[in-house]
């Protein structure tokens, strides 16, 4: 068989698209391992999210010599303490070397023989004749064919796929201890007395009362902070509107006529000391607003009007101008301004009752009461 007729029968789609094809097959299957495994050990039969309940024991000092012994249980996404099995293809290498040898040596072998014999006579001399013939002919015809076939398949575990990764950040963000129990002894870890042990557990009724209270107040606080970068905002776009209405009118004029340039020398000293209330109001906001809870009287609203304490100013082509309801913002900031301060006064309170529990607390410590 000629050389060229050695490649012709092979399948080359097969051989290259067989392992492929293979390759893709099998990702299919490993997503489905990981499916399956996330199904299996992250949720029960009803769906829910399957947990581990950790328990340990928490031992704190209270200011009065005495010890806390709370038992503490924290339950945890099972997914998120076992390694998750995420095995994908990475690499699929195909090689294929084929090697054709051949080779041909001719021999035809005969072997052909015979003799013979004889006497002449030449005067006085007689002389023997004796002799052979041999032939010999070979015929030899040989071939080498060889293949190599080598598919190369490597895969990696790319441990936990990303949307499970924010899943179960979103999921440890909610996880925290919980308190199950919780034990008042002594400083040697012995029991108390009846009349210790009543002390005792009030001042541990204080401390979770002033605990309550911190975390009211940390909220408000937090909610005072956000009325009041809502009221920079709405400022902020009241000076955006300005400097737009500042940069329309500048342009409208022309500065070869020396009406004009007067008119724009008006314009930018009345936009310096507008643009200066309206930057005042970022800097000195919160001032303000407890300035304004402060002169607010227990129970009542607080006004609905943009407050003078912030002296704020309009532009306008004829100058600056006490700033008034018609503005755009003025809705917004005003809105801003009734919020914060009832946030403001909101602090102020718990800041009051933070102070009023922690005196009755020290007193209790001290035995005062």
């Amino acid at each position: 068989m000629a050389i060229g007729e050695q490649f012709a029968g092979l399948d080359m789609e097969q051989l290259i698209g067989g392992p492929l094809s293979a390759a893709a097959n099998a990702s299919t299957l490993l997503a489905n391992s990981t499916a399956d495994f996330i199904r299996k050990v992250g949720f029960d039969s009803k769906g829910k999210l399957q947990t581990a309940a950790f328990g340990y024991q928490k031992r704190s000092t209270n200011d009065d010599g005495t010890i806390n012994l709370d038992e503490m249980k924290v339950m945890v996404p099972m997914l998120a303490i076992v390694p998750i099995p995420n095995l994908q293809i990475d690499e699929v290498n195909i090689l294929f070397d084929m090697e054709v040898k051949q080779s041909e040596k001719s021999e035809s072998s005969k072997d052909i023989s015979g003799s013979m014999s004889g006497t002449a006579n030449f005067g006085i001399v007689k002389v023997s004749i004796s002799g052979s013939v041999s032939a010999h002919e070979a015929h030899t015809r040989s071939s080498d064919n060889s293949a190599k076939y080598h598919v190369d398949v490597r895969a990696t575990n790319h441990g936990t796929p990303e949307g499970l990764a924010r899943v179960l950040d979103m999921m440890a963000a909610n996880v925290a201890p919980s308190l199950v129990g919780s034990t008042i002894k002594d400083a040697n870890g012995q029991s108390l007395p009846e009349a210790d042990r009543a002390r005792a557990e009030k001042l541990k009724m204080l401390r979770q009362e002033i605990s309550q209270i911190e975390n009211r107040l940390s909220a408000a606080q937090n909610m005072l902070d956000d009325k009041i970068a809502q009221l920079k905002r709405a400022a902020g776009s009241q000076q955006n509107v300005y400097n737009v209405s500042i940069t329309t009118a500048m342009n409208k004029l022309d500065r070869d006529s020396e009406e004009d340039a007067k008119k724009a020398e008006g314009y930018n000293s009345a936009a310096k000391i507008v643009m200066q209330r309206w930057n005042d109001v970022q800097s000195q906001a919160a001032d303000v607003i407890k300035t304004i809870a402060d002169n607010t009287a227990e129970g009542t609203e607080p006004s609905s009007e943009v407050s003078e304490m912030f002296a704020l100013l309009s532009w306008k082509e004829s100058g600056a101008e006490p700033y008034s309801s018609d503005e755009t913002q003025y809705k917004a900031i005003s809105g801003a301004q009734v919020s914060a301060v009832k946030a403001q006064k909101n602090v102020v309170r718990l800041e009051e009752e933070l102070f009023k529990k922690r005196e009755e607390y020290h007193n209790a410590v001290a035995g005062t009461r």
